[in-house]
Order: structure tokens, then sequence, then C-alpha cells
């Protein structure tokens, strides 16, 4: 989920940039936009979200901050169990066929927000919205295993040619065009959700005010307030709602590590996202025990450079940037939380990771790997008195900040001089879908658990996703032929291949596999920590007799 999804969805991981007013959201509970808040309330959640949302539409968010609050407005004929496994929610199952190229699903009979029945065509109708080129869905490419998705995602063919129909009123038929045995992932994925046919063809891009908002999960939109705050209330329409325990969410913007520690400590948060700032963490552990959640996460972060444009289209300049880093005292001796250095793609915690292919120079020593990194830049025409130089874009947080000087300092040793250029987390991922950078930092939350995921973010094929434009017909050809093969060890074998072939071209630098970094209230019950991150606000309740540190 960008990513992820992510998440990520797209991970378009949360690191943010401006800090959303921590006075603004006070004021929330003081009683402005009409509302007060208390948080002696226990029914009332409030959750530190990051950064802020750019939508909540399904088929157009891209990022994991979208998708914790997506996730809680929907749900899919797949979805997320308090482990952050899928289990059918929207639907009673999938079958499929003999071949595994068909996918029969029988939706659960249940309603939508204001009575009306979710219905297969519900979702005959969604999925040929995210793939109708007018849609400008920058996710779609996560559906392409559908036939004909991509085709209708091009403007090849009509979206009305995807293989996805209603077999009856509750009966839904999926086609896909290659092995997909991730295919309950994928149905769990905010791009798979249906969205009110009859409220968006009413409304347009209207449906989505609170106003006229329906969904069919456990929370509806109830407020938005830009920079400030996003209110949910419990559904009472919802199928199970007798197990949701509270009755509204508030999400927080808190793009700022610092600021949103500050909030949580005075009992402004239950809970908060890619929260603490990484050199806190050991502190906290003993001043705030068990309220610290770190565990191993399925996302990583990595370094893409522009390979349209020069010198970047260049191999031996890419090599020489990644042979350059210094992973092991970045992650051991800078950060300090358990973030693995990384020479792959795929992260721990991965169906496939024991193939993983790795980028070939790990075993050399690193200053060996110096030489070779400086020697590498003078056969591409630079030197001391010709130095690289360039612009590095980053997420605009305290911790990447920090990073991006000690990688600015790892270059300067090769004779590269590096800018740091900040950017608020919105732009930053805006300027990578549209190429208009030259090197910069980016992250991946899987959004499914299978190395596809990861493979297809390189796919000539994949347009916006595909950040620094990476294209090689043999890695297409490895990805494509691991798409045919239904044995589980011969596909990962293949997919290892195509990994290896895109380390080899330094299609993409891998840097480190991340780990989760939450706040979590002694007051909230349910939080299960796991390797997707995902802890859907249904699943948790609070007990505000707890005592606060």
């Amino acid at each position: 989920m960008a990513s992820g999804k992510a998440w990520n969805r797209r991970l378009a991981l949360a690191g943010g940039a401006t800090v959303a007013a921590g006075a603004a959201a006070w004021a929330v509970r003081q009683g402005s936009h009409g509302h007060n808040l208390s948080h002696g309330d226990p029914h009332v959640l409030t959750r530190g979200n990051s950064a802020e949302p750019t939508s909540l539409d399904p088929h157009k968010a891209t990022t994991i901050w979208e998708d914790w609050i997506m996730g809680d407005l929907f749900v899919g004929l797949m979805h997320q169990d308090i482990n952050g496994d899928p289990i059918p929610q929207a639907c009673e199952g999938v079958t499929a066929s003999n071949d595994g190229l068909t996918f029969t699903i029988r939706l659960r009979d249940h309603v939508w927000s204001d009575g009306v029945p979710v219905t297969a065509d519900d979702y005959v109708y969604s999925f040929r919205r995210i793939a109708n080129p007018k849609s400008a869905a920058q996710y779609v490419s996560i559906l392409y295993p559908i036939r004909n998705m991509q085709h209708a995602a091009e403007g090849k063919v009509p979206p009305e040619e995807i293989g996805v129909r209603a077999l009856d009123s509750r009966t839904l038929q999926i086609e896909v065009m290659f092995q997909t045995p991730y295919i309950n992932h994928l149905l769990m994925h905010q791009t798979a959700y249906a969205v009110p046919r009859h409220v968006v063809e009413k409304h347009g891009d209207d449906w989505l005010k609170p106003e006229h908002f329906v969904s069919n999960g456990p929370f509806l939109l109830k407020a938005w307030i830009p920079n400030d705050h996003i209110r949910a209330v419990k559904n009472p329409r919802f199928f199970a709602a007798r197990d949701v325990k509270l009755n509204e969410v508030y999400y927080f913007p808190t793009q700022d590590a610092s600021a949103a520690l500050k909030r949580f400590r005075a009992g402004e948060l239950d809970i908060a996202n890619r929260c603490p700032a990484p050199d806190l963490v050991a502190s906290l552990r003993k001043t705030m025990p068990g309220q610290v959640k770190i565990s191993p996460f399925i996302s990583n972060y990595f370094i893409v450079a522009n390979q349209k444009r020069k010198p970047f289209n260049d191999p031996r300049v890419r090599m020489a940037l990644a042979m350059a880093l210094d992973r092991e005292t970045l992650a051991d001796k800078v950060i300090r939380i358990g973030q693995i250095p990384a020479y792959n793609l795929v992260p721990p915690g991965m169906p496939g990771y024991s193939y993983a292919a790795q980028m070939r120079f790990k075993t050399l020593p690193f200053e060996a790997r110096l030489r070779k990194a400086r020697s590498l830049l003078a056969e591409a025409g630079f030197g001391p008195k010709t130095p690289l130089r360039f612009d590095f874009s980053i997420y605009n947080s305290k911790e990447w900040r920090r990073w991006a000087i000690v990688l600015q300092y790892m270059w300067r040793e090769v004779g590269v001089d590096m800018h740091i250029l900040p950017l608020d987390s919105q732009i930053l991922y805006d300027y990578l879908r549209k190429k208009d950078f030259v090197l910069a930092s980016a992250g991946w939350v899987a959004d499914y658990r299978d190395p596809k995921n990861y493979l297809f973010l390189f796919e000539s094929s994949t347009t916006d996703l595909n950040y620094g434009s990476y294209s090689n017909p043999n890695y297409d050809r490895l990805v494509a032929q691991s798409d045919t093969i239904r044995n589980a060890d011969a596909r990962l074998q293949i997919m290892a291949q195509a990994k290896q072939q895109l380390l080899d071209d330094c299609g993409v630098i891998p840097l480190l596999h991340d780990v989760t970094r939450d706040m979590v209230s002694p007051q909230v019950s349910g939080w299960i920590p796991n390797v997707a991150n995902i802890n859907r606000s249904r699943y948790l309740s609070l007990d505000r007799s707890i005592e606060l540190a």
C-alpha cells in the first residue's frame, strides 16, 4: 500500500513533514467544530495517524496512512482479522477453478450504511471504475492479474471487458490472466473494495463528503477537517456491529514524531503510529514500559534513481552509490531500533525470503567496496575535479533528515557532492510518480504477502509506481514466467532470478528493512503486533480505569 498497502497498501511509508497543529487538534477536544471530545469516554478512540490523507476513495488512495482510515470505513471481500491476516468479510468464501484462473465468490448478505443491499453488481461497477483510465487510479496496477485490467487501464479495451462479472446478485466471478496464489491478500487490498454505485453516481466526487458518505464497514465518516482531524462513528448497519466496542474514532495527522509523542504523553492520543523517533525508543522502553511497540514489519526503505535522467541512466553510477552506503552503521549505530541492513528487495516475513537475491557486493569488505565505487564513478567520468553532484529528495522528517546527513557523509567518501532536499511526504510521492526528481528516498509496505508485490513495482508496464523508470526485458520475462508456474517452490526460484537481475542492474538501491514503531496506551485492549502493522479499530476497546503513567 504505495502503496502497500501500500501500507501500500503502497508503502508509501509515513515519514512526514509539516507538523499537523497540535493546538488545533487540542481545540477539537475543547469543543471546536461543534464537538466536545472527552478523553475519559471509554468508547472514543484517538489515533495519531501520521500524515494527512489525500483521498479516502479506495480507488484513488495510495498510502498506508490512508489505508489505516479506509480499513475502518470499509470491509473488502477479504479483510484483516485481529492478526492482520485475510479472512472472508464481505464474502462467505472464495472458490478456485481447477486451473486456478477463475474465482467464484459468494457475497455475504449485508447492506450499505444507508440500508441498500450490497450486491455483486456493486463489485462489477467498482472494478470497472478503477479500470477506467478516467479514474486516474495510480494503484490500478496491483489488480493487473485480473483479465484485461491492464488493457482497460491503458485505454486499449473498454472497462466492460475486464474479467469480473456478476452471476447473480450475490455471486461474483473473477478471471485472472495467470497464477495468483495470493488472491486472498489481493482481495483484501483497498483497490478491491466496493464503492456504493448508487451514491457515487448521484454525487460524483462529492460522495466522500461526510453528508453523503456511505460504506459497508464498521465505521462511517462524519467529519473531515483538513490538517486537523477526521471523525468516524460506529455504523449500526454493519453486519458485525454488535462486536464493535467503540462508538467513535478520531484520526489526527501527526507527521512530526516528536509532536506526536508529546500529545501521546499528554493523553491526547491513545495510539500514535510511526512514533516515537528512533533515538527515543530505548529511554521510552524504560519510562513507559509496554507502550512502545517495535516488531518486524513487511516494509522497507530504498533509494531510487531517475533512470530517465543523466547520469543515473548509467548503472555504474547507481552501483557506486549503492556500494558506498554502510548500512550496518546506519542501522546499528545511528538508528538502533532493530531495522535490518537491506541488500535485497523482499523483506523478512515474506514468503520466499529464503530465496532472496542480494547485492553481490555484500560479501566484500567495506574498504574494498569504497575502492570499487570510486573506480565505477571514474569510469563514468566523475572524479576529484568533476564530482558527481545531485539533489537527494527525502521525507521531511527529523529521522530522515538525520539519516540523510549520514548518507551525505558516506557518499562524500567516494567523491560525491549530495544536497539534501527535504519534502513533505505528499509532495515527495507526487514527484516520484511524476518522475520529477533525480535521486530520492522511497519505501514500500507490502500490500499482500507475496514477492510479486515488490517485483511488480519494477516491471516496464508499471507506470506511476515504477518511480525510477527501470526497464529490462529479461526482468520482465522472468516475472511473467513466474506468473505461469503453479508449483510454489519453482515459482519462488524464478522470482529470485528476477530479483537478482533487478539488483545486478541496480534498478533500486535497498537500504533498510523496517520495523513497526508505534505508541499504544495501556488503556487500549486488543492491539496485537503483526508484520502488516494493521490493527483495525473494530477489534480494539478501551479501559479508562487504567491509570496513565
